[in-house]
């Protein structure tokens, strides 16, 4: 943070905060997002997702399946971050990293996670604690995955909690349907409408999960497993997942 980021009372004011935070939901944020499709690229070859309507079914599981999985850890690395708990956070990214069942699911998380890592210093250059999580990241200490990342650098910026799950929700939403402009028969109309949708459940997710502990962390989409073998094996791939 600057100088110029604070009030005269040292606080940083709440529009300066909200922005910054919406910035991190950001579809064009230079993470590398745009390489992934979640699932989406085989659940479109093998014809389970045609049309608007079956994408926007596709869109709930995924959403579903983050807020029990990933979204908890999100949570748990939000609060170890507030609390300057390095091990907490470090217990949260590989809570993440142990549930990633397939190669391509573990490049998108890590991947992801380091470049945010990095933008986030090149945003704030005087946090100590991004600093340190990037030097713990190119050592190989933690694996650096991009929902714990991303949970550090919301709350550095002073992101509530459930901010940061809703943002980590928006983005698994916004990662399918950017993929499904590409490879479903969808407009922006479409898209946009499933988005806008997926915040109704939002509130609902996060108090079902918000008392959970990493042990409850469940990744059951069996599916979205299955499509991973079937997706490295494809002779022609637009998507990295």
């Amino acid at each position: 943070m600057t100088t110029t980021d604070v009030t005269e009372t040292g606080a940083v004011p709440d529009i300066t905060r909200f922005m910054r935070a919406m910035q991190f939901s950001d579809t064009m944020l230079p993470v590398g997002s745009f390489s992934f499709s979640n699932g989406l690229e085989t659940a479109v070859a093998e014809g389970l997702v045609t049309d608007a309507e079956s994408l926007r079914q596709f869109v709930q599981v995924c959403v579903k399946q983050g807020a029990s999985c990933d979204g908890i850890a999100v949570l748990h690395a939000h609060r170890a971050a507030l609390a300057c708990d390095d091990a907490g956070l470090a217990d949260a990214d590989f809570a993440v990293i142990e549930r990633k069942l397939n190669e391509e699911g573990r490049v998108m998380v890590t991947r992801m996670g380091r470049k945010l890592a990095e933008l986030g210093l090149r945003l704030a250059p005087e946090s100590a604690p991004i600093a340190d999580w990037l030097e713990r990241i190119k050592s190989g200490e933690v694996p650096g995955t991009y929902p714990a990342t991303r949970a550090l650098v919301l709350a550095e910026i002073g992101a509530g909690e459930q901010e940061s799950f809703g943002i980590h929700q928006y983005g698994v939403a916004a990662t399918v349907v950017g993929a499904a402009l590409r490879v479903v028969r969808v407009d922006h109309m479409d898209t946009q409408q499933i988005l806008f949708d997926v915040g109704a459940t939002a509130d609902e997710d996060y108090h079902a999960v918000k008392d959970l502990s990493l042990d409850d962390m469940s990744t059951f989409a069996p599916m979205l497993d299955i499509f991973a073998p079937i997706h490295v094996r494809s002779h022609v791939r637009m998507f990295l997942n």
